[in-house]
């Protein structure tokens, strides 16, 4: 056997050692930029959503246009008193199928002083809820969503 064949038989050997190597890579690289990309869309909501709140505009109305914004199967919490709204949000990034490694969740808060013209909002709960679709109906005596996640 010469030379050159064997030297060809190297290198086949070395890209199927390196290539599952380099394409775990690249899916947690990828992983890394959809976290990344999912907690400033959370940011963004929970900000917008403060912002929001802070003016006066009901809780409920906050909520739709929060959900409008965050990423599937994110939570948010609005919690609003006389002096201050505070918007969570968080999101569970799925990691790629074949890394073995556990979800990320990534996580927003945004507090923000109320305008001193805004009052509470005593029909609307502020517990933590899941975004649901803007047309899903609300309990009539608790003006709830149901808690499904989007």
């Amino acid at each position: 056997m010469s030379r050159g064949a064997r030297d060809r038989g190297m290198v086949t050997a070395e890209i199927a050692l390196a290539l599952p190597s380099l394409v775990l890579v690249t899916a947690i690289a990828l992983w890394g930029v959809a976290a990344a990309s999912a907690q400033l869309t959370c940011a963004d909501a929970a900000r917008t959503g403060a912002r929001a709140a802070a003016r006066g505009e009901s809780l409920a109305a906050v909520r739709e246009l929060v959900a409008k914004a965050v990423p599937p199967h994110a939570t948010v919490t609005i919690r609003r008193d006389a002096a201050t709204v505070d918007v969570d949000v968080s999101a569970p990034v799925e990691p790629p199928a074949a890394t073995g490694l556990p979800p990320l969740t990534v996580h927003a808060h945004v507090a923000a002083a109320t305008e001193p013209t805004t009052p509470t909002d005593p029909t609307t709960p502020t517990d933590p809820t899941t975004p649901t679709d803007p047309t899903t109906p609300t309990d009539p005596t608790t003006g709830t969503e149901p808690a499904t996640p989007t």
